[in-house]
């Protein structure tokens, strides 16, 4: 008898409850959603206290094995977290799932990405994440001190997240409102005021807002094209042939000459300089026997300075039947490029055992890199989180150096500054005073905050970054440590986990206001909550940033799109969301429009023929409704708009010689 395999789509299962799995069921209740775990043993102490009220049903047992797994609601459940530390039971306990619910969401906690990929294709509505790799981008943006907190690439497009504070001298201070901001591919993302507590959420700020110093704005931008960057249009061929040119000028070439010989060691300087030497000498000399013996060719004239020059004055003269009347200054020059020649092959065997020893000398000190002097970024500890912070690091070409306790495994990172033994001593040969952020990121959350605190001792302007993982601990250092940037790997990866459950594709994670930000992607499907809205609606109403959107009839995207775009099945939509705004799109618990316009006047009647098209393709109204409201004015859109939105409408229309304002909805 076939068996019920109804889907309940308020239905989750969690397998392995460590600390990730944890963070995930704690997220998970947060949507209000039915969540069953399985766990190979029955814990005694959690890591979040309250965690056996928030499961539903709690089954002990393996979860690769079908009997568990039924027990736990596999057929009805609408996705499954594998979460283990064993990524062979997350393998497992996919096929197994899969056997027995051809329709479930797998998400597996997997750090092989090729492994990954083939899964994916086989299983089918399968996603994988590693745990350690999502959460690593935050720490190594969390310790710059630069604008930069956040960037990823999509559609060879590169985005990055900036956060600026508004001097007297910034170019947007007191000139531009808030909305003037945006453009083709910019969006203003939060707004803080000066001694004002951190916006929670996005659109937290008025539009017609100026921008004031002392105020800071994040934003996002679409900052660089990688495939027309890296290949240049045929129009820039003429500007790159002057630029040639340029250089061939003889000031050019004499100061890159000068800054050529500043820059070189004294070894090369003698390499140059006898190289030099060597070739004129030797051009001299073949001119010098042919002008003497024009019965030669150029060849043999050549061939005798090459020879005189390698050492051959005894070869040469001994068989020759001119030295007899070879003159006496022939004679010396012949000595004198002979001579010249041994120096110079002497010079070249010196050179080439110097690079050799130096080479040898440099395989030999391995990575073993001088400390950088200032300016540089302590990262402590390079366990697998460390590791993909070094190489985000590397990437941003930010100056750091490692700590560790001991040394890494010949082949991982083996060009960087690294300090070993006992952490606590290494301190002093990191140059901590000097350095401008202090990364701990060991294994062991109690040590982390030691290092910390002796650091912050140190060099009280260094950006201090700390790794937890306890929930309690985590918020106890943050209040206690207000100048610390406290981050608990699993709870900002558990996040990633619980989006990609409920069926979105989350492409990246960083942190804002302390507060994680998900870029994620949908597919608009026929009974998607999305499907039909403007995305204007989709932005106010559930409170995400549309960065991207592609329709499946067009080649080309949209990155930063309009307001007036209208979704459809089979769109593609990326937006930037925190996990509140992943559930009110989940729920389809859009917010509601409070704000109208009141439509004062129109200066003509071209003026009020676009304006009525321009009312119905903002507020996306009926053409009817708006024509009959631009044949009555004055008088007030019977459409309630959110005040982004109306804001943008009352702007549109100025642009088209209509006088509008807003006005709140009637109740």
């Amino acid at each position: 008898m076939e068996q019920n395999t109804t889907v309940d789509t308020n239905f989750f299962l969690v397998c392995g409850l460590g600390s990730l799995g944890q963070y995930c069921v704690s997220v998970l209740k947060e949507f209000g959603v039915k969540v069953n775990a399985i766990e190979a043993t029955n814990f005694s102490k959690w890591e979040i206290p309250d965690l056996p009220d928030l499961v539903d049903q709690l089954v002990i047992g393996d979860c690769r094995q079908p009997k568990i797994l039924e027990q736990a609601g596999i057929r009805q459940c609408r996705a499954i977290l594998i979460v283990t530390s064993d990524e062979r039971i997350n393998i497992a306990a996919a096929f197994a799932a899969r056997s027995l619910n051809p329709h479930v969401r797998l998400v597996v906690r997997s750090a092989q990405a090729n492994l990954n990929d083939l899964l994916s294709e086989n299983l089918g509505n399968f996603v994988a994440f590693d745990a350690t790799q999502l959460p690593a981008k935050s720490f190594a943006l969390a310790a710059l001190s630069n604008e930069t907190i956040g960037f990823f690439t999509l559609e060879n497009q590169l985005l990055r997240v900036f956060k600026v504070t508004i001097d007297a001298s910034h170019r947007w201070s007191n000139h531009l409102q808030l909305f003037q901001i945006n453009s083709i591919h910019r969006r203003v993302i939060t707004h803080t005021r000066a001694r004002k507590p951190l916006p929670q959420g996005f659109y937290q700020w008025e539009p017609d807002a100026p921008a004031l110093p002392g105020e800071t704005i994040a934003y996002i931008e679409a900052t660089e094209n990688l495939i027309t960057h890296s290949k240049r249009p045929d129009t820039n061929l003429r500007q790159l042939w002057r630029g040639i040119m340029a250089n061939m000028k003889w000031r050019s070439f004499r100061n890159r000459l000068t800054q050529f010989w500043e820059e070189s060691s004294q070894t090369r300087r003698v390499g140059v300089v006898s190289t030099v030497l060597m070739v004129n000498l030797f051009c001299c000399g073949t001119l010098l026997y042919k002008l003497h013996y024009p019965q030669i060719t150029w060849q043999n004239a050549f061939n005798i300075a090459l020879v005189m020059m390698i050492g051959g004055y005894g070869d040469l003269f001994g068989e020759l039947e001119m030295t007899s009347d070879l003159p006496w200054w022939l004679y010396l020059f012949n000595i004198s490029l002979t001579v010249a020649g041994t120096v110079f092959v002497g010079i070249l065997y010196a050179l080439m055992a110097e690079r050799i020893l130096s080479a040898k000398f440099q395989f030999s000190k391995g990575r073993r890199l001088p400390v950088p002097k200032t300016d540089h970024v302590v990262l402590i500890g390079l366990g697998r989180v460390g590791q993909l912070v070094a190489q985000l690091l590397q990437e941003l070409k930010q100056p750091f150096v490692g700590v560790n306790s001991t040394d890494l495994e010949l082949g991982i990172l083996s060009r960087i500054p690294l300090i070993t033994g006992n952490i606590q001593n290494a301190l002093s040969r990191v140059n901590i005073t000097t350095a401008k952020s202090v990364i701990v990121v060991t294994d062991d959350e109690v040590a982390n905050l030691e290092i910390a605190l002796k650091a912050h001792t140190v060099n009280p302007k260094a950006n201090l970054v700390i790794r937890t993982f306890d929930p309690r601990f985590s918020e106890n250092i943050s209040q206690l440590l207000p100048y610390a940037k406290v981050l608990g790997v699993y709870a900002l990866a558990a996040e990633a986990f619980v989006g990609a459950a409920f069926g979105e594709n989350i492409l990246n994670v960083f942190r804002l206001d302390n507060q994680t930000i998900l870029v994620t992607e949908y597919q608009i499907e026929t009974d998607d909550t999305l499907n039909g809205r403007l995305l204007a609606e989709i932005a106010y109403g559930y409170g995400v940033v549309p960065i991207f959107h592609s329709r499946a009839s067009r080649k080309v995207p949209k990155f930063m799109p309009s307001d007036d775009i209208e979704l459809a099945v089979g769109d593609r939509l990326i937006v930037l969301a925190t996990i509140e705004g992943l559930q009110r799109v989940e729920q389809g618990a859009i917010a509601i429009p409070e704000w109208q316009v009141l439509v004062k006047k129109a200066f003509s009647s071209e003026a009020a023929f676009a304006g009525a098209s321009v009312i119905s393709r903002v507020s996306g109204c009926d053409m009817h409704l708006a024509r009959t409201l631009m044949n009555q004015l004055p008088g007030i859109l019977k459409y309630p708009l959110y005040k982004h939105q109306a804001h943008r409408l009352v702007s549109e229309l100025s642009k088209s010689q209509v006088l509008a304002q807003i006005i709140e909805a009637d109740e």
